[in-house]
């Protein structure tokens, strides 16, 4: 088993209110937790990953390809590789996300810590 613990330095701000940090990766998987202020949006945008994902806490307004969803707690959501999406909290507080990305994102892999253990 290969462990990560949460520490303050395994946070980086991904854009202005947007919080993430990642959880685990390996074996082609990453597992990733996002905090995101209240109102803020994370602009359209696709990769080639597939991006499932589930609302820890909060809510938003979830623009996927030409359809638009609200996401509350307890939501989940399985993404197409190559897909827009565009996501934009609610204004009632702090959403929590946490996120697996197939493969693993190749450009934000470098903000993983080491494990702890391996």
């Amino acid at each position: 088993m290969t462990l990560w613990n949460d520490r303050p330095e395994a946070w980086h701000e991904a854009q202005p209110g947007v919080s993430r940090r990642i959880l685990t990766l390996g074996d082609g998987v990453m597992l990733t937790l996002y905090e995101i202020a209240p109102n803020t949006t994370i602009k359209l945008h696709t990769h080639h990953n597939v991006q499932s994902g589930t609302i820890l806490e909060g809510g938003a307004t979830f623009q996927v390809g030409h359809e638009t969803y609200r996401v509350r707690k307890g939501a989940a959501w399985s993404i197409s590789a190559g897909v827009p999406h565009e996501f934009v909290t609610d204004s009632g507080g702090l959403c929590r996300v946490l996120e697996v990305f197939v493969p693993e994102r190749e450009d934000i892999r470098g903000e993983a810590l080491p494990p702890d253990q391996a």
